[in-house]
């Protein structure tokens, strides 16, 4: 893996929370004023809150990295 020269942008982490959640790997993913994101695997799971952008990609890069490895091992 390349590693970043930025930091992750909020923007960033909102376009990485539509995508999963739109791809349901995340039941939801909420952006609070305070920066800090809410994040729900399912419906009736617990809500885990992420401290911002950086957690938030980061969580995406291991839904990623899950999602591939599973795949692999089906072939």
């Amino acid at each position: 893996m390349i590693p970043r020269s930025s930091e992750p942008t909020a923007a960033e982490a909102s376009a990485w929370a539509d995508v999963l959640v739109r791809r349901r790997l995340l039941h939801a993913a909420v952006l609070t004023p305070t920066g800090q994101w809410l994040v729900q695997d399912r419906p009736e799971g617990p809500v885990c809150v992420l401290s911002g952008p950086a957690d938030v990609v980061a969580l995406a890069a291991t839904i990623q990295h899950r999602t591939r490895s599973t795949r692999s091992e089906s072939r």
